[in-house]
């Protein structure tokens, strides 16, 4: 069925008021000022520069003179007090309490009995098995109470002063250890694997030398690492080959001048990369040797520096200017109707296998689309025969390869369907040789590599990176506010989507609203995606964003469809405020011609069309178009996109099998109750 907002209900006699009650989180809002580091604020307030870096995930890349961070309240704060160089003036000091202690570079269990007078062996029991494997930097140890007596100082006391590595090249350097080991800081984009390769360990070791790293891997965070050096670095490939303006020089930091980063992004393969870039594949693959293994969505390609070529747009909705009826073409639809199955089925009449087989009604609403397809070609007069044939299909079985042999389905202009991936994989191997195209029609999998697969279903991570594609085509803000149990999707944004900001949350997992404030831009429409199926964490988020449009341009933003925003308890007022935004692989379709198909689908079946007869007659009328042209069905596609009633077709090469449709909607909610494209 069309996506359409059909109508809203205001209730002015009775009204439902859905509250979410919390305990108040408590949090402090510190002001840095000059010279501080983390790690002293930590200190100050008697919590873990963690807890800081979970409430203000900016603040791992470095803070800033007079930013402002939130800081969890964990009692009393200890009192700012300057002392000469090195030295502490003590007069008096009573311990009562245990306390804490971040351990820095240098610092023993000697040198902290000494600086807390209690003794080694107390500290040990205060920390159980945590000093088992010795002290390491960045551990926060428990210090016991050295008792009730005041310690007296009789002259200044010397104490070390912490070392504290600000900026990312310093801290990148590893930290050694008498034991052997060494301690180095996650740096942004670094990886598990980028750092056991730099250290010449494997990712096994670099885990089980850190096993906090197994679920998390947090930047700034400082691991143990095998080895006080690292690894000799790989010498950067030659760029000789590239083009006779970009020479290889000795040194690297010539060579450094004439490359630039690159990141693969979806449907991308090592050829299309290197078109862009007018070099060879073969150019391409001596400047990434890891390319010899084969690409992956994400990674960080060298390419030369300003070669891109511009992409060239396809052309769109000139197919039917441009019909050519001269040659006779042939259409197989092979949709699974099973009909041998209900013919054998003694138990239950066909009506009633209509009522509880969900999957032949999606089979018969998109076949009833294709049948209005069919119609609206011979209107036009196209010149097509056309076999509907029964793939007598489940996900596991099929009868493809007798249908293609009995059928001659090798000699086909184009096939569409099966419906299920490992059947129209199949069917894509048995007509390879004869280059013909097989449309996917609904699955989203992605499978084996076949040069005549068209997966016209667009990926779901398509879908996410197109949203992402459009919030930054529009310079905005991007900032993200995630479920902790939705792990994968913190996964995605923090190595595919490194400039987006991500809200930190209370230890409880809610929603701080000041930490979503501070990240918001006044000279920038600010986008809020939101990744969780908590009504409680969508309402506090909206409530949240809701507050801050009175200084700030926000816009709430969904990756996939999200059924929690269904529920009465989010009113749709709430997300037309906030012009809810999401791609789709559909959009709606008011338009005279869409009208139309709706009063004659309706007229013929008694019911309005839903998604899959809409989408039965957009790829089935789609297909019908290319092959009505004066040049093959893979010309088609490298040529021109098509937009029927509710679907968008734009093939493009893809690296895991032929062709992949990159067609896909951005929408948002409207003031007006609608659902619009957003341009």
């Amino acid at each position: 069925m069309k996506n359409r907002i059909l109508f809203s209900i205001f209730l002015t006699v009775f009204s439902f008021v859905f509250t979410v009650a919390a305990k108040q989180e408590k949090y402090i809002k510190h002001t840095v000022v000059s010279g501080e580091t983390v790690n002293m604020i930590a200190q100050k307030y008697k919590v873990t520069p963690y807890d800081i870096y979970k409430l203000n995930p900016d603040s791992q890349n470095g803070i800033q003179l007079d930013s402002v961070l939130l800081v969890p309240s964990s009692g009393e704060v200890v009192s700012n007090v300057t002392t000469p160089s090195n030295t502490v003036a003590t007069t008096s000091v009573t311990q009562t309490n245990p306390t804490t202690h971040l351990v820095q570079p240098k610092e023993t269990l000697y040198s902290l009995s000494k600086q807390y007078n209690v003794t080694v062996d107390a500290i040990k029991a205060a920390n159980g098995d945590l000093l088992k494997e010795g002290l390491k930097i960045g551990q926060n140890i428990k210090i016991p109470a050295s008792g009730s007596e005041p310690i007296v100082a009789t002259k200044p006391v010397e104490v070390q002063k912490p070392v504290v590595k600000e900026s990312p090249k310093e801290a990148a350097k590893p930290e050694t250890s008498v034991a052997g080991t060494g301690y180095h800081i996650i740096e942004p984009k670094e990886t598990k694997y980028g750092i056991s390769k730099k250290y010449g360990m494997t990712i096994a070791e670099l885990e089980r030398l850190n096993p906090q790293i197994a679920n998390d891997f947090p930047i700034g965070l400082k691991l143990v690492v095998s080895g006080n050096t690292p690894a000799v670095a790989e010498a950067k490939p030659s760029v000789e080959a590239v083009k006779p303006s970009v020479e290889a020089t000795n040194s690297s930091s010539s060579t450094k001048k004439y490359l630039e980063e690159y990141v693969v992004k979806p449907n991308e393969t090592p050829a299309s990369i290197a078109n862009d870039y007018s070099i060879t594949e073969k150019e391409l693959i001596s400047l990434n040797p890891e390319l010899k293994k084969g690409i992956k969505l994400g990674m960080i390609l060298r390419v030369p520096k300003g070669q891109r070529k511009e992409p060239v747009k396809k052309e769109q909705g000139n197919l039917l200017k441009t019909i050519n009826t001269n040659a006779r073409k042939q259409l197989a639809l092979l949709f699974p109707f099973n009909i041998s199955k209900i013919e054998s089925d003694t138990i239950n009449s066909t009506q009633a296998r209509l009522k509880k087989d969900k999957f032949l009604n999606l089979t018969l609403d998109f076949y009833s689309g294709a049948l209005m397809a069919i119609d609206s070609a011979k209107v036009l007069g196209m010149n097509v025969d056309i076999k509907i044939l029964d793939s007598q299909e489940t996900k596991n079985t099929s009868n493809i390869a007798t249908l293609a042999q009995q059928n001659s389905l090798q000699s086909m202009d184009a096939i569409v369907g099966p419906f299920y991936q490992a059947n129209v994989e199949k069917m894509a191997e048995l007509v390879e040789p004869n280059k013909v195209p097989v449309i996917s029609p609904l699955s989203k999998e992605i499978g084996k590599k076949y040069s005549n697969l068209y997966q016209s279903m667009p990926s779901a991570e398509l879908l996410r990176s197109s949203i992402f594609d459009f919030m930054k085509s529009k310079n905005g803000n991007i900032i993200a506010v995630i479920d902790n149990k939705k792990g994968s999707v913190k996964q995605y944004i923090q190595d595919m989507q490194k400039e987006t900001r991500i809200v930190g949350l209370s230890p409880k997992g809610t929603v701080v609203a000041d930490s979503l404030k501070v990240l918001l831009q006044k000279d920038k429409l600010n986008y809020v995606v939101l990744a969780s199926e908590s009504t409680s964490m969508i309402l506090a988020t909206t409530a949240a964003m809701l507050a801050a449009q009175k200084d700030f341009q926000v816009q709430l933003v969904i990756m996939e469809p999200n059924e929690t925003l269904d529920f009465e308890e989010i009113s749709l007022t709430r997300l037309t405020k906030l012009k809810l935004l999401y791609p789709s692989l559909s959009r709606p379709n008011e338009t005279v011609e869409a009208n139309q198909f709706d009063a004659k689908y309706k007229k013929l079946n008694k019911i309005m069309p839903n998604q899959y007869a809409i989408r039965g007659f957009d790829v089935t009328f789609d297909t019908l178009l290319r092959l009505s042209q004066d040049k093959t069905y893979e010309e088609t596609v490298q040529l021109s996109s098509s937009e029927q009633i509710e679907n968008k077709f734009e093939y493009v090469a893809s690296p895991t099998y032929g062709y992949a449709n990159n067609g896909i909607y951005i929408l948002y909610y409207d003031t007006d109750l609608t659902i619009k494209e957003a341009l």
